[in-house]
């Protein structure tokens, strides 16, 4: 196993998805855990890791604030080579990881070194801030995209996101009543997180089937 990496799902698995977490929970989290559980039953390989402010606040107290965006894509590329994926290779992540990953994707891309781009709760806004859009550079994407995104998503909507300008080659998949973490409110929809999951598992595997691998 390489240093820094989580695993799970079979070696031999036909694609590969590199993630990254979100802002505040490490690769470890529970909503990681159930997410990179449910892509393996889909047959994926999933592997996780940690940008370095995050893994530096397992050796220490101190709670130091996640960098701007930008300031992490040398990081993911970096896990990117590191990993050195010989297959199909998907990368993407947990809101602010996939914001990341965005940001790679189309060089990446280009050189025929990933296949597409998986965003899970992408950070289409700060909560409660909908006038600071962080779409610009989704406008003019050319990787392949998949967002996964709740309906209510503080960072999103439903009613706010088919108002943004973005590329053709992004598809989203709207999980109904999800938040943040995808997860929907039984009471009101009737509906489990791992109904999402599952969900969001399968349409991960139909939108790799179409890709050109």
């Amino acid at each position: 196993m390489r240093e820094g990496f989580l695993f799970d799902g079979a070696d031999n698995a036909p694609v590969t998805i590199l993630l990254a977490h979100g802002a505040g929970a490490p690769m470890d989290s529970m909503s990681m855990e159930a997410t990179a559980k449910a892509l393996v039953t889909a047959n994926f390989r999933v592997v996780r890791f940690e940008f370095g402010y995050m893994a530096a606040r397992r050796t220490s107290d101190s709670r130091k604030p996640p960098p701007r965006a930008e300031v992490l894509k040398p990081e993911y590329m970096k896990a990117v080579a590191e990993l050195g994926a010989t297959g199909a290779l998907v990368i993407g992540g947990k809101s602010m990881g996939g914001r990341v990953a965005s940001m790679i994707a189309d060089d990446l891309y280009s050189a025929k070194r990933i296949a597409g781009l998986l965003c899970l709760g992408y950070p289409f806004h700060p909560p409660g801030k909908p006038e600071q859009l962080r779409t610009k550079h989704l406008a003019g994407l050319m990787t392949p995209t998949l967002v996964c995104q709740g309906t209510r998503d503080e960072f999103g909507t439903r009613e706010e996101v088919p108002g943004y300008t973005l590329s053709d080659k992004i598809e989203i998949l709207w999980l109904d009543d999800g938040d943040h973490d995808l997860k929907p409110r039984k009471r009101i929809s009737g509906l489990s997180p791992a109904d999402h999951l599952r969900t969001m598992a399968e349409t991960v595997k139909a939108w790799t089937d179409r890709l050109a691998l």
